[in-house]
């Protein structure tokens, strides 16, 4: 690795690090959610028939299907999400968003876009913004799950 693919690397980490400590504490206050419960819901949300295999949601959030099942758990008592089983397949279930899901997701992405404006706002231009979000979109271009 260069040194400036070295930097760039570390740059990212370190950004990455700081957004998820910023959003995760509003979002909390906020919505009562976890940030990677939002992201969850967000997957759902985008999801033909509002609902994924717990697999998916793991490929698509980085983390093992054992974790989604930890996260579905409170978003299922909290009624933002449900359970259904495959008819055709007894071992598929999916994850479902209810009706209050898609509510609170709703109001959560609002929070988001409010907040990235304001991370943004009088540091970069919009043809850098759009720069960035392409060039960082590169790293994940052909996973699943694309939420942009």
């Amino acid at each position: 690795m260069t040194n400036s693919a070295f930097s760039a690397t570390l740059n990212l980490l370190r950004a990455t690090a700081r957004l998820e400590e910023r959003f995760a504490g509003e979002l909390g206050s906020v919505h009562g959610l976890a940030l990677k419960e939002v992201l969850l819901l967000m997957h759902l949300d985008r999801a033909p028939l509002k609902r994924l295999s717990r697999v998916d949601l793991a490929r698509r959030l980085h983390v093992s299907p054992s974790t989604v099942t930890r996260m579905t758990n409170p978003l299922e008592k909290l009624g933002c999400v449900g359970r259904e089983a495959d008819p055709r397949d007894a071992r598929l279930a999916y994850v479902v968003l209810t009706e209050t899901g898609q509510k609170r997701v709703a109001e959560a992405r609002t929070t988001l876009e409010r907040m990235a404006a304001d991370l943004f706002r009088d540091r970069w231009t919009q043809s850098e913004i759009a720069t960035l979000s392409d060039l960082v979109g590169r790293l994940t271009a052909g996973q699943p799950g694309d939420l942009a």
